[in-house]
């Protein structure tokens, strides 16, 4: 079967914040991004600012209203700083629309031609779970820095970049029972796969469970993972976020690197934090995956997680919440053939969250 909806991966994410110069000085500080463009009322943007980050593949867009009665406002109120916009990079934005719409989905954007002296930047989106939107993106024919409205943002302040490549999946929580409604979204909208699928007998402790569905689009280039809580003695870290965040969205933004050992003591260096995982975990880890490149000790002192498939193996650590809800976190994953998404490590991770839950008091 042709697939209707070729996607060539993740084209940016865009969040909403509260301020987007001073969440534009912390990505660069602590995680490593370069300036890449802005957009403002100095570019003819009257009612918002946005800065555009960039490292390696992947891009950041950080966006803030400026003025109280906003919609973006009214997002910020309601969630705290999250993500809006999950972009997708695609030869023919109009033509996705259109496959997208054919099938069901809500528009979010309809087919727009934006143009500058560099060109022009095709659009159209569509509305997904929570108040999340998928922008269809096609940029063939523009040079510029970013896109139409956006002019070079030139910074004196530049940091080193950690090593953090593309981005590998985003994950989205979804309330109780919602789940498979949004897998269904996924297979008949946009024609993606369930590639796995996590139950709460997979992802659970003594206290709490969730359960998963990774949803892959036809070349593995643009993957969701949706989660959904399930019952447990007490609150899992998916109703916590959906309390915090007051509904649904994205969980969690997994970014590659090829050196995790190198990026995560870069940005822990850099004040990054990250859930501890208990010591215990490394006296058996070997014994369940088996040989692995790296030295033991290291990833021990880091606590970065190591899981195994039929392909290969990963390496993988969370930082905690990047904002003062306990919502939005990030994922380093270094992948040495593995395309499983860390199953084995589900229930050290899980415990790690709840002494973090615990310790606010929402657990």
């Amino acid at each position: 079967m042709t697939d209707f909806l070729p996607l060539n991966g993740t084209d940016y994410i865009e969040l909403y914040v509260g301020n987007a110069k001073q969440a534009a000085h912390y990505y660069k500080t602590a995680f490593g991004f370069q300036a890449l463009a802005y957009a403002g009322p100095e570019t003819g943007v009257r009612d918002r600012t946005s800065y555009v980050l960039v490292q390696n593949k992947m891009r950041l867009v950080l966006t803030s209203p400026l003025n109280s009665n906003h919609p973006i406002a009214e997002h910020h109120k309601k969630h705290g700083d999250g993500v809006k916009v999950l972009a997708l990079w695609v030869d023919d934005a109009f033509q996705s629309y259109k496959e997208t719409m054919s099938r069901g989905a809500k528009s979010y954007m309809e087919p727009t031609t934006l143009t500058d002296e560099h060109g022009e930047v095709r659009m159209a989106g569509i509305h997904t779970y929570g108040e999340v939107v998928h922008l269809f993106v096609e940029r063939k024919n523009y040079q510029g820095a970013f896109m139409p409205g956006f002019i070079e943002w030139k910074s004196d302040y530049n940091p080193k970049p950690t090593g953090l490549l593309y981005v590998d999946h985003c994950v989205g929580n979804v309330g109780w029972d919602q789940m498979n409604p949004w897998v269904k979204f996924y297979e008949d909208v946009m024609g993606f796969k369930n590639i796995l699928s996590f139950d709460d007998k997979d992802i659970s402790t003594e206290y709490s469970a969730l359960m998963s569905k990774v949803m892959s689009n036809g070349n593995g280039y643009v993957k969701f993972p949706i989660n959904e809580p399930a019952e447990g003695k007490k609150r899992s870290q998916v109703e916590e976020y959906l309390d915090f965040y007051e509904g649904e969205g994205v969980q969690h933004i997994a970014v590659a690197t090829n050196n995790i050992i190198e990026t995560v003591t870069d940005l822990k260096n850099r004040g990054v934090e990250f859930l501890k995982i208990p010591a215990t975990y490394y006296e058996t880890v070997l014994d369940r995956v088996g040989k692995i490149d790296e030295n033991l000790k290291p990833l021990s002192d880091l606590g970065i997680l190591i899981d195994k498939d039929d392909e290969g193996y990963l390496l993988q650590i969370f930082t905690k919440p990047v904002e003062d809800r306990p919502t939005m976190f990030f994922e380093i994953i270094q992948r040495k053939g593995a395309k499983s998404f860390g199953k084995g490590n589900f229930k050290a991770l899980f415990e790690a969250l709840e002494l973090e839950q615990d310790a606010r008091g929402n657990l």
